[in-house]
């Protein structure tokens, strides 16, 4: 999955759009009013990278197992590590997973 497709599909979700608090080079996925900048993250890309990482945020138990059983899916970096894990898009989980937890990441996260 490159950055653009799986862009795509966290853009396809209500009330979601692209930010960079961080400065250029970390794109942050927010739901919420982007009128007001207010907004929760669900995502962050790191743009470039190669292969691609992607944060998202996770159930603490679910975390822990997805880290267990991948050595791709590693503790979010620079996020709080009970809930956030870092993706390295690599091929060990399929596409189809990873618009999974990207799902769930921002389900958790919209309260859904």
């Amino acid at each position: 999955m490159t950055h653009k497709e799986l862009e795509a599909y966290l853009l396809s979700f209500s009330n979601t759009w692209l930010d960079y608090p961080f400065g250029e080079g970390t794109a942050v996925y927010k739901i919420g009013h982007k009128e007001t900048g207010e907004g929760k993250m669900y995502a962050i890309i790191e743009e470039g990278s190669k292969p691609l990482r992607v944060s998202l945020k996770c159930d603490p138990n679910l975390a822990e197992t997805l880290r267990a059983k991948y050595e791709t899916v590693v503790p979010g970096y620079h996020l709080n590590k009970k809930h956030w894990n870092t993706i390295i898009c690599s091929g060990q989980l399929d596409d189809e997973e990873i618009k999974d937890l990207a799902r769930l990441s921002y389900n958790l996260v919209a309260g859904n």
